[in-house]
């Protein structure tokens, strides 16, 4: 518990510090508070590891896989940062991180699944291409909101330390890109490697993913077919990543939570 305790409290201060940095200097280049996000992204990591290590297996449970999809979102925040991009992200991710972290903690260990390579494969892909899409979702809700105040002429603090529209947009259809890469390759995977992929209990969650599948697909051909951006690309995505969240972490909740089933 105390790594637990130590990771979110440095989740907590990396994003007070950005808060800092942009009241400041109006961006959130690397700095002192990078260090320490990673120091957080690297204990949470190894309170996985721990955790899979007592438990002989994966955990996969509701609120470890929220957990490690809050990992990948704020170890993606990070790169984002270290390579000079949107360090502002911080302010979101790191908080929720922080959250996902805790809630895993207090939910307790359960029950780990001996997973052979190819599934854990699968589980791999899955998360990573939440975490990218979730990040995706959330630079779409910024753009948006920046559309909004410039067209309303709220020139806020705020909307100073975002990049310019045009930068945001572009990091907002390459997070997509690689997401859409990361769920196509778990489809592909699930298909191959699991069994029964299209059972009664795992019906709804591969149909739920394909439609997320279409619609980010739609979007990206939209974006190299006819330039689509701003509302649209925003709609998109936010519905999307809707149907993505209601196919794996709505399916888990119902499953886990409210029926108590493993």
């Amino acid at each position: 518990m105390s790594i637990v305790l130590i990771a979110a409290a440095l989740y907590l201060l990396a994003a007070w510090l950005v808060v800092r940095r942009l009241l400041a200097d109006g961006g959130a280049g690397a700095g002192f508070w990078l260090l320490t996000a990673v120091s957080a992204v690297a204990l949470h990591g190894l309170f996985h590891y721990l955790c899979w290590r007592h438990g002989g297996g994966f955990d996969l449970h509701f609120f470890a896989a929220l957990s490690l999809v809050g990992l990948g979102m704020a170890a993606l925040t990070s790169a984002y940062a270290a390579t000079g991009r949107l360090g502002a992200l911080g302010v979101l991710v790191y908080p929720i991180a922080a959250a996902a972290l805790v809630g895993y903690a207090f939910a307790g260990p359960h029950v780990a699944r001996d997973l052979d390579w190819r599934l854990e494969l699968h589980a791999w892909l899955a998360l990573l291409a939440y975490a990218s899409l979730a990040i995706a979702a959330l630079l779409a809700i910024m753009l948006w909101l920046q559309e909004r105040a410039l067209r309303r002429h709220e020139f806020r603090g705020w909307v100073r330390v975002l990049p310019p529209l045009t930068e945001l947009e572009t990091l907002l259809f390459r997070t997509i890109a690689v997401g859409f890469v990361l769920l196509t390759a778990t489809l592909l995977t699930g298909m191959l490697f699991v069994q029964d992929f299209f059972a009664q209990r795992l019906s709804h969650k591969t149909v739920l993913s394909l439609m997320s599948w279409l619609v980010f697909g739609a979007l990206l051909f939209g974006r190299w077919r006819y330039g689509w951006r701003g509302a649209k690309a925003v709609r998109w995505t936010l519905t999307a990543m809707a149907l993505l969240v209601l196919a794996f972490f709505g399916s888990k909740f119902v499953y886990e939570l409210v029926l108590r089933r493993p």
